[in-house]
């Protein structure tokens, strides 16, 4: 097998037209140059100089491997310009999954803040399963945003490291003409005789509408599950009962509802970026949680 250092040896060698001028620019003596060439003839099986006067020049097999010698330089050089890149954070290309009311308010401008910053950085995006944490623990996935678990934590979560982005709070959702819709803000115990419309999947969002509730001194009663918030919505304007909505699930507003804020205490889901704990460092990917940080900032 050719070696690739000993032919840009040689490279040099032709491109000089002497052992002497060779060694000079590569900063090796003349000694060092010519075993060098040696030992690529001896792998090569031919002779690849020829003495010309007190100069060299290449044989035609010399010739041959000095073309090839220019371009693997080239593509060495280009190697290295691309690997630059890569680390600088410059190129890559990163999975992310996540959840449908944090795709428009985080992941959408994270990702212009990025590619405006970062044109060669793609980004693979997918709406999340159920449980994103498997793809981004086994490395099929660069980064989850998941809501994380209350105190205590939750099992699944292994494997993979939790940055906080945002605390997203629960919003009573109320139907135009209820008792409370004057109010500027609602207790949450005065909603615990309700009739409740279930807007959550069963999980760390469900959990924590149901903690509060729980400290507020009740257990909500559901009498509706619809487990989206726009349906969730509906229900509550046609009378049927009560909800909470986070924030972000609120863009779209049913006009026959009315939106107040929850005290006493607040329902609040946190929103995290999961990435796995054992990953190397990629710079692409630390430049897309901060333009994730600075969406959930805005």
């Amino acid at each position: 097998m050719l070696d690739v250092r000993r032919m840009q040896v040689l490279r040099a060698v032709v491109g000089c037209g002497s052992v002497t001028g060779a060694a000079a620019r590569l900063g090796y003596t003349p000694s060092a140059v010519s075993q060098q060439v040696a030992a690529l003839e001896k792998e090569a099986g031919a002779a690849l100089l020829e003495r010309v006067g007190r100069g060299v020049r290449p044989t035609a097999a010399g010739l041959l491997l000095t073309e090839y010698a220019d371009a693997v330089g080239r593509q060495l050089a280009e190697a290295e310009a691309a690997l630059a890149d890569l680390l600088a954070g410059r190129t890559g290309r990163l999975s992310v999954r996540y959840f449908a009311t944090a795709g428009a308010a985080l992941v959408a401008p994270a990702v212009a803040r990025l590619r405006a910053a970062h044109p060669g950085v793609r980004i693979d995006l997918a709406l999340a399963d159920p449980d994103p944490l498997p793809d981004v623990r086994e490395g099929r996935a660069d980064l989850a945003l998941v809501v994380a678990p209350g105190a205590g934590g939750a099992p699944g979560y292994e494997g993979v490291r939790l940055l906080p982005l945002l605390d997203d709070p629960y919003l009573a959702v109320l139907p135009r003409g209820h008792r409370l819709a004057a109010r500027r803000s609602v207790p949450l115990g005065e909603l615990a005789g309700e009739p409740w419309v279930g807007s959550e999947w069963p999980g760390p969002c469900l959990d924590a509408q149901v903690s509060a509730c729980e400290m507020a001194g009740f257990r909500p009663r559901f009498v509706v599950e619809s487990e989206d918030y726009g349906t969730a919505q509906g229900f509550v304007a046609a009378g049927l009962g009560v909800a909470l909505i986070p924030r972000l699930g609120l863009r779209g507003r049913h006009p026959e509802v009315v939106v107040r804020p929850v005290k006493g205490p607040e329902p609040s889901r946190s929103i995290h970026a999961a990435v796995r704990e054992t990953a190397p460092v990629q710079p692409a990917l630390g430049a897309f949680v901060e333009a994730l940080r600075a969406a959930a900032a805005s």
